[in-house]
């Protein structure tokens, strides 16, 4: 086992792991750590605790020191810094006439670096934008390329549901979602309401992903015939996956009457024959134009892959 302590560089970042060394660290701190960008400032995410050798990337690098008010300050000042060089950037990329968008620039803690992140639909060719901008700052200069989601991660905003945008709040990574999901939970495919701030299927999807699909697992269909303890049987007519109930249409007295039962009143269920729709197996422009655009969100979220921010 081997005693570390998980620090972040940025709100909702990658959580990296550090050896606290001789330091009492405690959650909320803030230290001093070297990383492949150089020295940086991070902040504790949690208390020190013992992880598996394996958990952890070799070799181990330790906290150089907790910061101290001199390393507080040092930060502000770095964060007003950017707001100076993500001006620059943008003077010298209309000079240029780049067809980027400028994202964030970030100032490594002992500004022996400055990023600029920037979305753009295709490579940009930025040498000489590099040589223009070293000369302002005399210092290295790294423009990176980023992706819709990771623009949305860095400025932020709120979802549909009212609340700051999970991406931004305190997801760490992106994780791969799929149209199988929105399907499992019985959400409208209408591109419009399954996308995000980002224009990319929601991330939120998979959140219940799980437990959606162990709840479907025990329930019917919409079509199955159940029959029910009270002696009743019908075709489902709706169902509920998280109340799990269901709605069966039943014949009283010849008439038909909708009871809803729950899950564990069922006592058979058969399954419908998978059938094509009613259109021969067509699906109407409509449904066709959704599904092509859902599938097209999908294949470009997984092109993009995982975040590209915060590489230390």
């Amino acid at each position: 086992m081997t005693k570390v302590i998980g620090v972040r560089f940025r709100t909702a970042g990658k959580i990296y792991f550090f050896s606290p060394g001789k330091y009492v660290i405690k959650k909320g701190d803030h230290v001093i750590v070297e990383t492949a960008r150089g020295v940086e400032y991070g902040t504790v995410v949690g208390e020190p605790k013992e992880v598996e050798d394996d958990e952890v990337v070799k070799p181990l690098k330790p906290v150089l020191r907790t910061a101290s008010t001199k390393d507080d300050e040092q930060e502000k000042a770095n964060r007003e810094k950017e707001k100076e060089a993500f001006r620059v950037c943008l003077e010298k990329i209309k000079k240029h006439n780049l067809d980027m968008k400028l994202i964030d620039a970030e100032y490594t803690f002992d500004n022996n670096k400055i990023l600029f992140y920037f979305t753009a639909d295709g490579r940009i060719d930025f040498r000489e934008l590099v040589k223009d901008l070293a000369a302002v700052f005399k210092t290295r200069i790294e423009l990176r390329q980023i992706g819709v989601r990771d623009e949305t991660k860095i400025i932020g905003g709120y979802g549909i549901c009212g609340r700051p945008l999970c991406c931004h709040s305190y997801l760490s990574d992106f994780v791969p979602v799929s149209i199988k999901m929105a399907k499992e939970q019985s959400l409208s495919l209408n591109p419009t309401k399954i996308s995000g701030v980002c224009g990319r299927l929601m991330c939120c999807l998979k959140n219940e992903e799980d437990v959606y699909e162990e709840l479907n697992r025990k329930m019917p269909s919409v079509g199955d015939i159940c029959k029910a303890n009270d002696g009743l049987e019908g075709e489902v007519s709706s169902v509920n996956i998280l109340r799990q109930t269901l709605r069966i249409l039943v014949d009283v007295d010849d008439e038909k009457e909708v009871h809803e039962y729950k899950l564990e009143e069922i006592e058979q269920i058969k399954k419908k024959p998978k059938k094509k729709n009613q259109n021969g197996g067509k699906k109407n422009s409509q449904e066709d134009a959704e599904m092509k655009e859902l599938e097209k969100l999908e294949k470009i979220e997984k092109q993009e892959g995982k975040s590209k921010l915060g590489d230390n």
